[in-house]
């Protein structure tokens, strides 16, 4: 399992505005799943999104983190949420001193990673 900083944006139901979470995630080494907050990701070609909650079937847009400008689409608004463990590293990606607290809300997000959950489910559809 890979382990990194990523942005995630729920896109069913808000279009550009949903919420949206960079923290740490648990990928496959094929990184067509990702973990994240009890959730499971697989990736997919959806219009706007790019990976679906196996579980629930939300689309989500999921990538890696920019440098230069916001992780949101142009359109989206909204505050990001930013685990607080990841804003030094996140900080030193941007190389920026201090995070933009109009832009983001620093928040605890605990490391749930349900492999052994989302594999039983998987396998019990075969």
């Amino acid at each position: 399992m890979i382990k990194k900083l990523m942005y995630i944006e729920l896109k069913t139901g808000y279009s550009d505005d949903g919420p949206a979470w960079i923290g740490y995630v648990k990928t496959s080494k094929t990184k067509k799943t990702i973990y994240f907050n009890d959730h499971a990701f697989q990736k997919s070609n959806g219009e706007y999104s790019n990976y679906i909650d196996i579980e629930s079937g939300d689309e989500y847009w999921i990538s890696g983190l920019k440098k230069q400008e916001s992780n949101r689409h142009w359109a989206g608004h909204g505050k990001i949420m930013i685990d607080r463990r990841a804003v030094n590293e996140y900080l030193i990606l941007i190389e920026e001193k201090e995070l933009p607290l109009n832009l983001f809300k620093v928040v605890d997000i605990e490391d749930k990673f349900p492999i052994d959950r989302i594999n039983g489910l998987l396998n019990s559809k075969k």
